[in-house]
């Protein structure tokens, strides 16, 4: 939280971009670069779009969700990261194993899994967002097998494979002692009482769904970063402050208002454990694979191989926001002058007199 409310701000200290031309001037303070800030995933989510976008075959891709039912909340809450191991090993497996089925496909896919943990109004809910390739390299290795274009596998078939393989996983946890039981997940520590949860869970039907498949290659990854880099929810969403609370764009045009407590509350459900890594590769899209049945399988397409072309200059951090995000640094947004950076501390006139230029964060409610 500290890194967030001192991001952007005199705390991290900065510099001052100044127009030689019409003297226009703005303070431009450090960012805290924290994962789970909303202003500080521009630049590395367009960075992480450009080099996956080297892996993308010519093929059509399919979104497909897998989701953990809300029984499974309050364990999930204290167990963050074991079960979200879990889930993401179970999603991927399950792909997997379907793909290899010859009764489906006989293929190895290829697959790239995200997880997202809330809702629109910021409620705890673990998903898994998995862009497919639309077939895979078949088992032999000697040919591409393509899946039909408006359809992957049945949902039912995901479903009820996903239920069972991370069932499995979560039963393995608990029997080898992983799970943090106390708190509100003290009854689970009765085994009777876990065996009821779980039987209610095997009797359930999960939901996995599969949206529109994708138009064409070249909007897989640029709509994927859509996901990979995104927090709970972005400024864009925020509609004012005031004694009420915080209010905040939710779905189709509505919104919410809750105390500034429950806001940041629900904010600080979704911060991930520390190290945990939110975004894997799995089939012919793991990093062992990319090399050999990824290179391959790019073969069999007759997809053209890229040119072999001299290293580019090293760009500054401004000429790569520029390039990859359309934010331009370096232009005087008044006069279309240049605008040169000094340090705070040399130019406190122009850091008094662009201060005073800054928006607030929230708009005028009145």
């Amino acid at each position: 939280m500290r890194a967030i409310e001192v991001c952007r701000t005199q705390v991290l200290g900065g510099h001052v971009d100044v127009c030689e031309a019409c003297d226009f001037a703005r303070p431009a303070y450090n960012s805290c670069r924290n994962r789970h800030c909303p202003k500080c995933q521009a630049l590395t989510q367009a960075a992480w779009i450009e080099k996956r976008m080297e892996h993308v075959l010519p093929i059509h891709y399919f979104h497909v969700v897998f989701t953990l039912p809300h029984e499974l909340g309050r364990l999930a809450l204290r167990n963050r990261k074991v079960i979200f191991d879990i889930v993401f090993s179970a999603a991927g497996r399950t792909l997997l194993e379907v793909g290899t089925d010859r009764e489906r496909l006989g293929a190895h896919l290829g697959i790239t899994a995200v997880l997202h943990t809330w809702t629109r109004d910021l409620r705890f809910h673990p998903h898994v967002h998995c862009i497919v390739t639309g077939g895979g390299l078949a088992t032999t290795g000697n040919r591409w097998i393509s899946s039909r274009r408006k359809y992957l596998f049945p949902v039912r078939v995901l479903s009820r494979l996903f239920r069972g393989k991370f069932l499995d996983g979560l039963v393995r946890a608990y029997e080898r002692g992983e799970l943090d039981l106390s708190g509100v997940c003290a009854s689970l520590a009765d085994r009777p009482e876990f065996d009821r949860l779980k039987d209610t869970l095997y009797r359930k039907d999960w939901v996995v769904y599969a949206k529109r498949p994708f138009a064409g290659p070249e909007q897989v990854f640029r709509y994927l970063g859509q996901y990979t880099h995104r927090v709970g929810i972005s400024n864009h969403r925020l509609v004012s402050f005031d004694e009420r609370g915080v209010c905040f764009r939710t779905k189709d045009r509505k919104h919410v208002t809750v105390s500034s407590e429950e806001f940041i509350r629900r904010f600080l459900l979704h911060v991930l454990p520390d190290g945990f890594v939110k975004i894997r590769h799995y089939g012919l899209l793991a990093s062992g694979n990319v090399r050999t049945k990824l290179a391959e399988a790019r073969r069999l397409l007759e997809a053209e191989e890229k040119s072999a072309s001299a290293q580019p200059p090293e760009q500054t951090w401004k000429e790569r926001l520029l390039a990859l995000a359309g934010v331009d640094l370096t232009t005087c947004p008044r006069c279309g002058g240049e605008m040169i950076s000094r340090p705070l501390d040399e130019d406190p006139f122009h850091v008094a007199s662009a201060t005073a230029l800054l928006s607030p964060t929230f708009p005028d409610s009145s």
